[in-house]
């Protein structure tokens, strides 16, 4: 029996949790959804990941009035994607960050992308019945390419792009004084990686390099708030695991000549004793298959996604 496409079948209400992962520090997470984090400053308060739409960053905002009355003044978008970013004019934030990799990303791909996740997500965009309904692109204020440090007072928050993964352009957030990691889609914990825009060869390094800061804490894209080293490692290797083990049957596939059929076949057998039980592990297959299957023939840049071809290669792979 063929599966509902992506997510549209997962319509079930996802408890959220706002957890504090260190001082003034916080993680909204919602049982794999898309995470938020907050942190936090001595004269107002920065925003990490807007949340799909206004209606569901209100969420997070009601969160945030339950602790503090400080301003927002920043909002940081760690990549383009649209369940990342299209809810960002609830926060009212005058300065809003992304790298400049990903603006550009949202200039050649964003239309393209708040179609195919507006399919993709009919949960996160409950109540817009309709495209033209969803809130427009989101764009930046300011953009930096490998690092930016913003003070809240005296707080320093350190942005930096450490290497291409989930998308080209994903930044960390790292807050020095405790020690604490906002990652976005770069690390997850026990939910599916989506590496439909990814770059699997380029993957590990990056997360290498988030290990090298030996933090105390991260906030993932997706999953619980890993606090204590101890999660910590747990979610960086086991993210690379998923990764890795994602891409060597595919590549091994694609490079003998194989068709986009026996590498779907492959990966799963490897993937699936492991990762069948992770949140959106279905909804991501086909679409991180797909992007390795490109990528081990030499495609560096990842093909951009529509609802049209969103459609076309779930009935190959899923149907």
């Amino acid at each position: 029996m063929a599966k509902a496409f992506a997510s549209q079948g997962d319509t079930g209400e996802k408890k959220a949790t706002f957890a504090e992962i260190g001082k003034d520090l916080w993680a909204f997470t919602a049982q794999g959804d898309p995470n938020t984090g907050v942190i936090i400053g001595d004269d107002s308060v920065m925003i990490v990941e807007a949340q799909a739409t206004p209606e569901l960053a209100n969420k997070v905002i009601e969160k945030v009035r339950a602790i503090t009355d400080k301003p927002i003044s920043h909002l940081v978008l760690t990549h383009y994607h649209a369940v990342r970013v299209l809810g960002a004019a609830s926060y009212k934030a005058p300065t809003v960050i992304m790298s400049q990799k990903a603006r550009s990303m949202v200039a050649e791909r964003g239309a393209e992308d708040r179609g195919s996740e507006f399919m993709r997500f009919p949960r996160l965009f409950q109540g817009y019945d309709d495209i033209a309904k969803v809130p427009p692109l989101t764009w930046p204020t300011t953009t930096f390419n490998d690092r930016m440090t913003v003070y809240l007072g005296k707080r320093r928050v350190d942005l930096r792009f450490l290497g291409r993964a989930h998308t080209a352009g994903d930044i960390v957030i790292h807050v020095p004084d405790a020690n604490v990691m906002f990652t976005g889609d770069i690390v997850e914990y026990h939910s599916a990686c989506y590496c439909g825009d990814g770059h699997f060869n380029d993957w590990p390094a990056t997360l290498q390099a988030i290990r090298s800061h030996d933090v105390e804490a991260i906030a993932p894209g997706r999953g619980d708030a890993l606090v204590g080293k101890k999660m910590v490692d747990q979610a960086l290797t086991n993210t690379a695991d998923f990764v890795g083990s994602t891409y060597r049957p595919v590549a091994r596939v694609a490079q003998g000549g194989g068709s986009l059929r026996d590498a779907w076949d492959a990966c799963r057998a490897e993937c699936d004793p492991k990762f069948a039980d992770y949140a959106i592990y279905e909804h991501c297959l086909p679409f991180n298959v797909s992007r390795a299957y490109d990528e081990a023939l030499g495609m560096d840049t990842p093909r951009i996604w529509t609802a049209e071809r969103d459609k076309e290669m779930w009935s190959a792979l899923q149907g």
